[in-house]
C-alpha cells in the first residue's frame, strides 16, 4: 500500500525547520492521501499523524510570518475579501472612472 517513505515518517523535529512551505505542504498532503487510503497499521498511522501535526504547525507558522511580513510591508492596510470595498465620492462609470 502507499505508506509513506520512511524519509517522511523518520524525518526529526530539527529537520522539520529546515524544509521550505512548499516541500512541508507536499510531505503533508502525501501523509493525508496515505492515511486516507486506510492502508495503515496503527502505529504508522499514530506516526503519520505526529509527523502531520508538526508539518501543519510549520506551515501554519510560516503563513503567520508571511502574512506579518505583508502587513508591514502594505500598511496594515489588509482586510477581508468579503469586506465591502470603500466606494469613493462622486460618480464612476462601470470602470471607476469619473463621470463628468
Amino acid at each position: 500500500m502507499a505508506t509513506p517513505s520512511k524519509t517522511v515518517l523518520d524525518t526529526d523535529s530539527a529537520g522539520e525547520n529546515s524544509l521550505s512551505f512548499e516541500s512541508a505542504l507536499s510531505e503533508l498532503e502525501a501523509i493525508v492521501a496515505a492515511m486516507e487510503a486506510g492502508q495503515m497499521s496503527l502505529q504508522e498511522a499514530l506516526d503519520a499523524y505526529k509527523r502531520g501535526s508538526d508539518l501543519l504547525r510549520q506551515c501554519q507558522a510560516t503563513l503567520s510570518t508571511a502574512e506579518q511580513q505583508i502587513r508591514i510591508l502594505d500598511g496594515d492596510r489588509l482586510r477581508d475579501f468579503d469586506a465591502p470595498q470603500e466606494v469613493p465620492s462622486g460618480n464612476r462609470d462601470i470602470d471607476g472612472k469619473q463621470e463628468s
